[in-house]
């Protein structure tokens, strides 16, 4: 199912919870909603279920205007953070709830039911009832209980918040091969962006109820469209420096005080001329080398792989840095860094858009 949002908004008195969002989604195609609390991501998705009407805008599910279908008709199937199953009934009861409501016959219900069930690995489980099951197991029949209406559209709305950091990462592969599998065109929203690159087509990153940018991972990490984006997207968070960029000598700097960087020609032709901008780099592509920019040591925390480096430049200039922990950086101590200057953004201070996509 190919679905398409124009201009679709939702407001509650001065309170808006989506502004103007467009966004077209692919037919089979995993696309996230990403962003802070309050952004928009969550609103948008119980329009597109049918839960909220939208005050303004047409929300098309191929091509097929769905403003006024009740949710029960939308062929969607709904995956809370809270899984939301019934204690009383049994794992099989839960799943095929949505069969009985549609009075589907008992045969046919039991064996959709547990095919299901095999699918998500909890077949052996149909006697239990959700307080006997483990939070991965529970999500399990959440997802299960969604995919035996046989739905063209799945909605995902924060589902793995409640489990541990492993388990999370299990259930992110789980509900990736099983999309893709099934084909099901599908919507997660989240907050963290590690679930949003790692299982996603294209994200929607939302900031204010306004949509940010709407790329594939790779993109927005590399090429991020507003300042928010870059420094959202990623972890550690992108580097923000004020800086003017000017032409000498046919050669393009980022340059405020003592600082400076050489930049590459088509990077530097596109935020050159005005007075100040804002440059943006990850601390992963900034090393710790014998020459290059001078700093001092600030600041360090050993994340295992790497540690980070905050280093003060002088001109009250901050920059994080991923180091070695080899290199057995102290406190204090004197460092210099090397730019990848082919992976410096600008973006302008004003709109916050980047320079870049100009």
């Amino acid at each position: 199912m190919k679905v398409k949002l124009e201009n679709l908004s939702k407001r509650w008195g001065d309170v808006v919870g989506a502004d103007s969002i467009n966004l077209d989604i692919e037919d089979a195609e995993f696309v996230a909603f990403l962003g802070p609390s309050g952004c928009g991501k969550t609103t948008t998705l119980l329009m597109v279920a049918g839960i909220y009407k939208p005050n303004e805008g047409t929300i098309l599910f191929d091509d097929r205007v769905v403003n006024q279908v009740a949710p029960k008709d939308r062929q969607i199937g709904m995956v809370f953070q809270s899984y939301a199953l019934y204690p009383h009934m049994t794992v099989f009861q839960n799943i095929s709830y949505p069969l009985k409501l549609q009075k589907v016959p008992k045969e046919k219900m039991w064996k959709r039911a547990q095919k299901v069930a095999d699918m998500m690995d909890i077949g052996h489980l149909m006697d239990r009832k959700p307080a006997q099951l483990s939070g991965g197991q529970q999500q399990r029949v959440a997802l299960g209980r969604a995919l035996v209406k046989e739905p063209k559209l799945l909605l995902f709305d924060e589902p793995l918040s409640n489990l541990d950091a492993r388990l999370r990462l299990s259930m992110r592969g789980e509900i990736k091969r099983l999309q893709m599998e099934l084909g099901i065109t599908s919507i997660y929203v989240t907050h963290d962006q590690v679930e949003a690159m790692t299982m996603a087509d294209r994200v929607a990153v939302m900031k204010d109820g306004k949509l940010q940018a709407y790329d594939p991972p790779d993109e927005l990490y590399d090429r991020p469209r507003t300042q928010f984006v870059g420094g959202f997207v990623g972890n550690p968070p992108m580097n923000f420096v004020d800086v003017e960029v000017v032409q000498e000598n046919g050669s393009y700097y980022a340059r405020r005080g003592n600082f400076q960087v050489t930049l590459p020609p088509d990077r530097g032709a596109k935020a050159v001329g005005r007075d100040k901008v804002i440059m943006g780099i990850r601390p992963e592509d900034i090393s710790l080398t014998d020459k290059g920019i001078t700093g001092e040591a600030y600041l360090i925390e050993p994340l295992g792989r790497d540690d980070l480096i905050e280093v003060e430049t002088g001109d009250s200039i901050h920059v994080f840095v991923l180091a070695d922990p080899d290199l057995n950086v102290r406190l204090g101590d004197t460092v210099h860094m090397h730019f990848d200057t082919n992976k410096v953004q600008f973006f302008d201070p004003k709109t916050e858009k980047s320079l870049l996509w100009n």
